[in-house]
């Protein structure tokens, strides 16, 4: 495999026999995770009571940009293998998808975070506050939003850079086809505004579940260990903030075994965290497990016959 940054000359290549099987790892288990969150999708769209709940509807948004962003980033390493090296066009290109889909995240488990504590501490407000409408409305705007921490990029470039530039060939890393520091001094702010924002978010619907849980009944509790694992999603997700810092690390910490140690690294910071989101609701939530499990373990032509309470839906 092939890795490099704006300020290191450092490269590793592997041999062919090493880089075919690495290859073949991310691209099964790309495979595999794209199965499970495809038949979440399914699952979703093939039952209307999924289609109006806002909860499903926002997990189902992260399943998707999931998805996206494993699909890019994982063709992104396949091209480091394959070309090395590819046109600034198209690597601002390929970056698109995989830099929205990771701002999406944070912002869409805040959303989980307050439909949560809309719905325990402010039951008799969750069917005004929470409609079908108003859930897109905020998807539309977690879209506006993460667009605009990638388009200014995108004219910067163009104004600043020249024609050779966008047509010379680079390995495929943010940071070596953005060179302008206005850029990278913009993107320090804007995600550190987010992450403040989220993190806020969540601390705050989790302390109010936690308190609310103490009096409460099991849904509570259930709510607040689910806002839990939504933080935890979090750490994971900020992982790729700081993955450009953890190559250099590991460019100092690992000099004979660079490749083997970052290919680990995007293993755990890449791939590994999409399988979050399927475990938190694909398997504990137990109307979204009593439909899924027929589609698992019994194929497509299972027909589905138990209807979900109103309990269960909380």
């Amino acid at each position: 495999m092939n890795f490099s940054s704006a300020s290191s000359n450092v490269t590793a290549r592997d041999d062919f026999s090493v880089a075919v099987s690495k290859n073949v790892i991310v691209a099964v288990l790309c495979i595999i995770i794209n199965y499970i969150n495809g038949t979440l999708i399914h699952t979703f769209n093939k039952h209307q009571i999924f289609n109006v709940n806002p909860r499903y509807i926002l997990f189902i948004h992260l399943v998707v940009n999931d998805m996206m962003q494993l699909t890019s980033s994982v063709m992104l390493m396949l091209l480091s293998y394959i070309f090395y090296k590819i046109s600034v066009s198209l690597c601002c290109f390929l970056l698109l998808f995989t830099i929205i889909a990771t701002q999406n995240t944070p912002m869409n488990l805040a959303g989980m975070a307050a439909e949560c504590y809309i719905a325990i501490c402010l039951p008799l407000h969750h069917t005004t506050l929470c409609t079908v409408r108003r859930t897109y409305i905020l998807i539309g705007i977690i879209w506006f939003v993460s667009s605009m921490s990638y388009i200014p990029d995108i004219l910067i470039l163009l104004n600043t850079e020249s024609v050779e530039f966008l047509d010379s060939k680079i390995i495929c890393i943010r940071n070596n086809a953005f060179l302008n520091p206005l850029i990278r001094h913009k993107n320090n702010i804007y995600n550190t505004v987010l992450l403040v924002m989220v993190w806020s978010t969540l601390l705050y619907t989790y302390l109010k579940i936690l308190f609310a849980a103490k009096s409460a009944d099991g849904d509570a509790k259930k709510a607040r260990n689910t806002i839990l694992l939504h933080g935890f999603q979090l750490l994971l997700s900020m992982l790729t903030y700081v993955a450009q810092a953890f190559r250099q690390a590991l460019y100092t910490w690992f000099p004979k075994n660079i490749s083997d140690a970052i290919f680990v690294s995007y293993i755990f910071i890449q791939v590994l965290p999409r399988l979050i989101s399927p475990i938190v609701y694909g398997l504990r939530d137990k109307t979204f497990r009593k439909y899924l499990q027929r589609y698992l373990l019994c194929g497509m032509r299972a027909r589905i016959n138990p209807q979900p309470t109103l309990k269960e839906l909380q």
